[in-house]
Formats: C-alpha cells, structure tokens, sequence
C-alpha cells in the first residue's frame, strides 16, 4: 500500500521540457568564475544589490525572464510524474476552497477494494437535526496557551488522563458529533472525496486536502477541535495533545504509551488482564514489525535490516533537506497550487497532463509525512489499515500524535527563518473547512485563523533539533547500464535506472499514501526539489549538465515516470 522513489542529483546531463530530446547547455552563465550562494529571500528589485551579486544571464524558460537577480530564484527538479494507485492527488477545484454549508452533500468514500474496507467507506458525519446552516466559528480568548508534550517524555498522569478521555470519547453514542467513530469520519470524508465543494455545483469537483497547500492548515484546524473535544471530556481547559518527536532519535519509534499494557482499571493485581487491547491508545492495525523498540526509516524500505544508528543518521539528514533546502518557499513547504484561473484538473480524465502549472505536495507532506502514515500500517491487510490508508488513518489514536508533529514542523519551519511566511494569497486565506466545535456546534473555520498557534491557544514544548545543522549522508557513485540519451518517456519504474558519475548527492525522495481518488485505480502525482544547494555542494553549478537517477525503493511497480524537468523558480511568493 505504498509507493516511494529516492532520487540524486549529479552534474552530468539534463533535458527539456516535454521531449525527448536532450540539450546541452550550461545551467548557469558564467559572468564571472567567483562562486555565489543562492539566497531564496531577497526580492529582485532588492535595493541592496552590490557587484557582489551578479546577475543570472538566462535563456528564454518556462519563467519568460531574463537577467534575473540570483537571490531571488531556486532552482529545483520538478514534474516527476506516476500513474499509480499509491498516490495521493487532489480534485478540481474552484477557488477559493469552500467546504459545503450543507455537509448532507456527502458520498461514501472512493476506496479501491470497498468490500474489504474494515472501517466502513460511509464517511459523512452526522449531520445536525433540523440541519442548519454553519456560522463562522470566532476563536476563544486563552489567557495561557496549552502545551503539547513530546511523547516520549510524558508522565504517568499525562497517559492516565490521555487514555481515559480516548476511552470516553469512545463510549459515546456513535451519532454524537464527539464519538470516536464521528471523529474519525472526518479524515475520511475531506481526504476521500466525500463533499462536493461549497462553491461548486458540478459534484464531479470533490473536496481532497492532500498534495495541496490545504494540508497543513485543515490538519491543524482537524487537531484543534479533537483537542478541545478531549479537554472539554476531561474537564480540564489544559489538556493538550502530544506530539510524536519522529524527527529526534529519541522519537524515531511508536511512543511506549500507544502500545503498552495497561493496568486492570478494577483490580491492578489481576495480571493476566494486562493486554495492551486494554489501553484504548492501542490499535490492532499496526505493522508487527515496526513495534518498540524498531527505528524509524523515513526512507521506508520494507522489512530493512538498516543498523538503527545508520537510520537516526539518514533519517536526520532528510529532515535537514525536507525542511530547508527543499523548502525555501511557501510554495515548496506547503505544497503548490495551479494558478487561477485553472481549476486543479480531474484525475479522472487522460487529458490530465495537460495541466501544466501543476499541483505537487509540500516537502513535509511528501514523503515523511506519508512515509509515517505507511510505516506505521498493517501492510498484511488489503488496504493497509489503519494508517495505511487516509480513510482509514483517524480510527488509530497515534495519528493524532503524528499530525501534532507535522503541525509542529509548520511552527519550526517559520522559525529558521523570519522570512519564512505561509501562502499570502486570498484564495488560500479564505479556504474554509465546516466542522463541529467542542461545544458539537456546526461551524466553518478558514486558513486565515490557524496561522498563529498562539491565538488558538496551544503551543509545542521544547525539543531539540539535531536535524537543523545536520551534515547530509556521504554520497555514492554509480555506474552506466543504458545511456539516459537512449531513454524514451513515460518510463517504467520497474528497475533502477544508472548512469555514470563521478558525485551524487541525494536530492529527495517521493512517497504516496493510499488513496483512490474519484473511484479510479491509477492517479497522477508530482514532487519537486530544489537542487541549487546540491549543486554548491558538489561545486557544480557550473556545469553544463544535472544527471537524475530515479531509484526504485518500494511499491513501485505500478509507477511510471511522464516527465522530468529542471527550471528556475521565483522564491519570494
């Protein structure tokens, strides 16, 4: 139930747009032989321009622009396609997003193998009886933000009390708006083409938060009300969320609460009831194989063998190049949108790739994010359950925790840089999601409000961050087996492809989570990374030519390569 790719970057050769034919030409010109660095904050009419900061004399791109100010461009690896049935890919839509006022306008969940869906593909939540219309929901004042723990490093009390508000939220009618089941449905119904669009009346155009920059702030928005609803079933305003710290050594396993036995509630002493099925943070559909004390592998191949302290080391090195060389920009970070006024284009129809503003994931998203979400799911299932599937991954209490920390990473990624802004545009600020609130009100909720955890109230307790400074791993060389001259596209993924070079550096990797938009068994995603950091590492940015080696990891099979390009992108929007 997963599809991932790694991909190096090596200074050897690099193609057009949209062809098979191949130039040479050099990526950068050469007004001077001094090296520069790319910095992806300054505008290019920046008034502090010096001699110090040449100009990029380029040939006519995709950008229409010339001699543009270095400064102000990254040059990143784009347009990597595959029809598969792993990926995770968006519907039209309008803009700006709008969930329904009416949520009565739900539809099962598309899901590839319905009949062995353990969870049910009716996804709509209850709605509210008589049906009214959702008001715009107003933030409360919070004299003193809640503070989500580190996972690993909670007290006994802090499980105590997570685990018995779980289980009363699971003892409700499963009608209530706060139940276990309704809670759950919620993931499903945005991530699995449940709701038709608010502002649209053609119900072929479905709502799908994922590979978009929707994802970060409907998850932050969908982790706020589980939060309120968990403090409110606890009687205690305080009670906030844990995070699971996958991006610190300390946190690169399952978190011991979610899978250790808990003591008999009515008899302590009765040992033989002391079965992890007890403690209501457990979950069935998890992987056997990736329990405590297993290490993470945010490379993912399946049953690795991979030294726990080689995968601490690979694992930080890919949080350094997912959360700053590949996300110099909104648009990398959270994930980029098809400009107005094209809609995002129907997976569905063949003519898809027409679409050439293309929409493609953060770099969080992908592949950590999905990376968890598929490392953490039963691979012996059909469809991967719980977390190996978005309709099925809100039934499995840890994925709140996972989410936490991708939240959390939004919060970071702010922080490295004061530059460092989420989308600015209207479309994306009025982008509403409908939900209820604590108080199992209707409610609609947009971008604009969740853009400062502070005023929603809650805020991460400190954890350190090796991965900020982290030397990336040695690179290797490889060696030719079939000139990529020769290569004619789409290609199969179904063997790695070699070619001969001197230096690689890996430049990032592409993983898809289960999801099977609009009922179809193939889709078409993206992923794009910025290379102008590699290149100053290997000392190749001037060089003619950029040799991509797409590597096969896992699930794969299925997947085929429509295009590779390499452009220069404006960073400062």
């Amino acid at each position: 139930m997963m599809a991932s790719l790694s991909l190096s970057t090596l200074p050897t050769t690099t193609t057009t747009k949209k062809t098979n034919t191949w130039s040479r030409s050099p990526l950068f010109s050469k007004p001077s032989p001094r090296r520069f660095k790319v910095s992806c904050n300054a505008a290019a009419d920046d008034d502090h321009k010096t001699s110090e900061t040449p100009k990029l004399i380029l040939p006519k791109t995709s950008l229409d622009m010339q001699n543009v100010d270095r400064r102000n461009l990254l040059l990143g690896l784009g347009g990597i396609y595959g029809a598969t049935n792993l990926a995770s890919v968006q519907s039209a839509l309008a803009y700006p997003m709008t969930a329904p006022d009416d949520i009565r306008n739900c539809f099962d969940a598309h899901v590839e193998h319905p009949k062995h869906s353990l969870r049910g593909v009716h996804c709509c939540p209850k709605p509210p009886e008589p049906y009214y219309k959702p008001k715009d929901y107003m933030l409360p004042v919070i004299p003193k933000p809640r503070i989500r723990p580190a996972a690993q490093r909670v007290t006994a009390k802090y499980i105590k009390d997570y685990e018995w508000a779980i289980e009363k939220m699971k003892s409700l009618d499963d009608d209530d708006p706060h139940s276990w089941n309704q809670q759950a449905k919620i993931h499903c119904a945005y991530c699995n083409d449940a709701y038709i669009q608010g502002n649209n009346k053609d119900s072929k155009y479905r709502i799908q938060i994922h590979s978009s920059s929707l994802f970060f702030p409907f998850h932050r928005w969908y982790l706020y009300f589980y939060e309120r609803i968990l403090g409110k079933l606890l009687h205690d305003d305080t009670f906030a969320l844990p995070y699971w710290n996958w991006d610190h050594p300390t946190g690169m396993m399952i978190p011991g609460m979610y899978e250790a036995a808990m003591v008999n509630k009515h008899d302590p002493k009765k040992k033989k009831e002391r079965d992890p099925r007890n403690n209501h943070l457990f979950d069935g559909y998890r992987n056997v194989k990736h329990l405590p004390p297993v290490t993470m592998d945010l490379n993912h191949f399946e049953d690795t063998n991979t030294d726990p302290a080689m995968l601490v080391h690979q694992n930080l090195s890919i949080m350094r190049r997912q959360m700053k060389e590949n996300a110099q920009s909104a648009r990398f970070f959270f994930g980029k949108d098809p400009s107005p006024p094209n809609p995002y284009p129907r997976t569905s129809e063949p003519d898809v790739l027409a679409y050439r503003h293309e929409q493609t994931a953060g770099s969080i998203e992908s592949p950590i994010h999905n990376v968890v979400h598929n490392w953490t799911g039963n691979p012996r299932l059909p469809m991967g359950e719980d977390m190996g599937d978005f309709y099925s991954a809100g039934y499995d209490p840890i994925f709140f925790a996972h989410h936490a920390n991708v939240d959390r990473m939004w919060t970071i990624w702010k922080d490295l840089d004061h530059k460092n802004k989420e989308p600015k545009s209207d479309d994306w600020l009025n982008a509403s999601y409908v939900s209820y609130d604590e108080n199992r009100e209707l409610v609609r909720v947009y971008n604009k409000d969740c853009v400062d955890t502070i005023r929603m109230g809650y805020k991460y307790e400190d954890s350190p961050i090796p991965w900020k400074d982290y030397k990336s791993l040695p690179a290797n060389s490889v060696r030719i087996e079939k000139s990529v001259e020769d290569m004619e596209f789409p290609v199969k993924l179904d063997k790695v492809v070699k070619i001969t070079a001197s230096e690689s550096e890996f430049a990032g990797s592409f993983t898809a989570v289960a999801h099977h938009h609009g009922g179809k068994m193939f889709a078409t995603s993206g992923a794009v990374f910025g290379i102008t950091q590699l290149l100053e590492d290997l000392e190749a940015e001037d060089d003619e030519d950029v040799l991509v080696s797409l590597v096969p990891r896992t699930g794969a099979d299925d997947v085929t390569i429509s295009e590779i390009k390499i452009e220069l992108v404006l960073i400062d929007d």
